[in-house]
């Protein structure tokens, strides 16, 4: 208590961290080249610090006081340093419980001193108070302990590792990782079998054998080469059915507006991105922003730039509207891949990249709409349970036995809905994806194992959730897994790779607590989906806005695929080493040739196949 901050400044924002533990002499050019491969991340500056046994090291990206504000940052005495990556939206509250309480504070205002008097006044009960999205590290002199921690919802990454010299590794990317003579880059192959599943890497594990993720609200303890991982916040859905629809209604415009304008606190501009969407539209129109941003293609059927223009101009605001060329598009995949750390199967992260990179060139933070989905029922699967329900009447052997001779026939339509309708929810539903079977993995795969099943990891979720209605399950899961995995992943990794701070105002903790609130009934129901959240918007944008089906930067894959250039392109990947090196061959042709013939439902596994080769390439051909 009564501490103050070692340094003067005012607010500073980092948006990379790494650092290791351990006594190698050379560790200043092994911190200095662990920084260097992820200074896309933070251009503006970096900054390291040396104690004995830990190196401590970041990359700055300046949102306000550009000539100030080096990191890592101490306290007046330096037995605390701490690398901070995120925002604290609440830090002026915090601030003045710490100040009251006695602690001396040295910076004008900076959320980064608020964890280190934080973390002396309440140790890890810190972490419950803090309202924003944030990765730290932060070192104990006198414990010679690390302290980590990672936000209530993954909007932050955090990777460790240790080997088997107890010397501990973190980083806001593994790349930092690369660089470190005591990290084995070595393949964790067993992670494949989920990604083709998943269509992205879930759960703690990594491709990288020994990498682990922080989970989100958990934290982490290394001392003496013991790691220690604890859970420090968990949500839980609690739906109040004494309230109206017109009362959630209210309660969303009120929460909405404020969390906007506490992620729009910045002395920079802030844009706002602008897909058609009613997620993008109702945040842009409470943020007042003077620029938004949008991406699309020449086809169409895949563009809403024309919407976001339209849009934009009955705002008042700006619109820069940028269209992806098939060429670039392409000629982008390895970088992107490069960038994401782990194999990613989702296409609209190559839109989000240059949606991203557009806004980079105009401001240095943009506003998001992540997050609605999954907090107030926006995907078309949560209206799964109203959907032919009779179905589900039918006795569960005999629709066993019917999904089980579905599964045999190709998969053409109706079929699906026999093989998913044929298991309980908690047996079909891992995610809002699922795209192969332990069948088909057998054929694909040259080796398969089957040691891990997708619903290992998705079955926690369900044991957690279980008497309660299906849309708060599959919501629940969805919250754990394809949030995290999928769209906080390439949301924090392509606004990164340009330089760019983005902001989730959805994916804020006072918003989930209200979430958690809502009757399903008001999330999800047989024709619509978001039903409080589009009712809050409507009765702030005009009706065709509100109610306007979701595209979210849709990309012409399907007709890339068959058109020679692109179809060669693939075909040269599926017939080389790597390919290989994994897969059945003649299976990963079969598929792309049936494409390109015209027969449906392979695009998506093609794709899985093609970003994961491309991705083994950069981190294990390369480099």
């Amino acid at each position: 208590m009564g501490k103050t901050a070692y340094r003067e400044g005012k607010r500073e924002h980092m948006c990379g961290i790494t650092g290791f533990t351990g006594h190698r002499s050379d560790k200043q050019k092994i911190l200095k080249a662990m920084t260097a491969a992820i200074a896309h991340r933070g251009p503006d500056g970096a900054g390291e610090y040396y104690a004995d046994g830990v190196a401590l090291g970041h990359r700055r990206l300046s949102i306000i006081d550009l000539a100030g504000g080096t990191q890592p940052m101490f306290n007046e005495d330096k037995t605390l340093a701490v690398v901070f990556n995120g925002e604290i939206y609440n830090f002026m509250e915090l601030r003045g419980e710490l100040a009251e309480a006695g602690h001396v504070f040295a910076t004008d205002h900076s959320d980064t001193e608020v964890l280190l008097h934080g973390y002396e006044e309440w140790g890890e009960g810190m972490l419950a108070r803090l309202r924003g999205m944030f990765a730290f590290a932060l070192w104990d002199e006198k414990d010679k302990s690390l302290f980590c921690a990672r936000d209530h919802f993954g909007i932050k990454p955090f990777y460790y590792y240790q080997n088997g010299r107890g010397e501990f590794l973190f980083g806001s990317e593994i790349k930092s990782f690369l660089p470190h003579p005591g990290f084995e880059k070595k393949l964790n192959e067993s992670q494949l079998e989920l990604y083709l599943t998943y269509q992205y890497s879930p759960g703690e594990n990594t491709f990288f054998e020994g990498v682990k993720k922080l989970p989100p609200a958990h934290f982490l303890r290394w001392k003496d080469g013991e790691v220690g991982v604890r859970r420090y916040w968990e949500p839980s859905f609690e739906p109040d059915g004494s309230r109206t629809l017109e009362d959630w209604e209210t309660e969303i415009q009120h929460k909405m507006a404020e969390s906007v304008a506490a992620h729009k606190i910045s002395d920079v501009e802030v844009g706002s991105f602008l897909s058609s969407g009613v997620d993008s539209s109702y945040m842009a129109h409470l943020a007042h922003v003077d620029k938004t941003f949008t991406v699309g293609f020449a086809d169409k059927q895949y563009d809403e730039t024309d919407y976001a223009a339209g849009f934009s101009k009955f705002l008042g605001v700006e619109n820069y509207a940028y269209r992806i060329e098939p060429e670039e598009y392409w000629q982008n995949l390895p970088k992107i891949q490069y960038h994401m750390d782990e194999p990613l199967a989702d296409a609209a992260s190559v839109a989000l990249y240059f949606v991203n990179r557009e806004a980079a060139k105009q401001v240095k933070v943009c506003l998001s709409g992540e997050g609605a989905d999954e907090f107030f029922g926006g995907y078309n699967i949560y209206k799964e349970p109203f959907t032919v329900s009779w179905y589900d009447r039918v006795p569960a052997a005999l629709r066993r036995a019917v999904g089980w001779a579905a599964e045999k026939l190709p998969p053409v339509r109706g079929v699906n809905f026999l093989v998913r309708r044929a298991k309980p929810l908690e047996e079909r539903y891992i995610g809002n994806t699922n795209l192969l079977g332990e069948r088909q993995k057998k054929k694909l795969l040259r080796r398969y194992t089957g040691r891990v099943k997708p619903t290992d990891l998705s079955r926690p979720y369900f044991e957690k959730t279980k008497g309660q209605d299906p849309v708060t399950r599959m919501q629940y899961t969805d919250l754990h897994l394809w949030m995290v995995g999928d769209i906080l992943l390439k949301a924090d990794k392509m606004s990164m790779a340009n330089s760019l701070e983005l902001r989730v105002p959805f994916l804020d903790k006072e918003m989930l607590e209200l979430a958690l609130s809502i009757p399903s009934r008001y999330r999800a129901g047989k024709t619509e989906t978001k039903i409080a959240l589009r009712r809050a918007a409507l009765g702030q944008l005009p009706e065709s806005v509100a109610k306007r089906k979701k595209l979210g930067f849709p990309v012409p894959l399907n007709d890339w695929l068959r058109q020679d250039k692109y179809y060669h392109m693939v075909r040269q990947a599926f017939e080389g080493e790597v390919a290989a090196q994994f897969f059945n061959v003649p299976e990963l042709l079969r598929l792309l040739d049936e494409h390109k013939a015209g027969k449906n439902g392979g695009m998506t596994k093609i794709w899985s196949f093609y970003s994961f080769i491309l991705w083994y390439e950069q981190f294990f051909v390369l480099r």
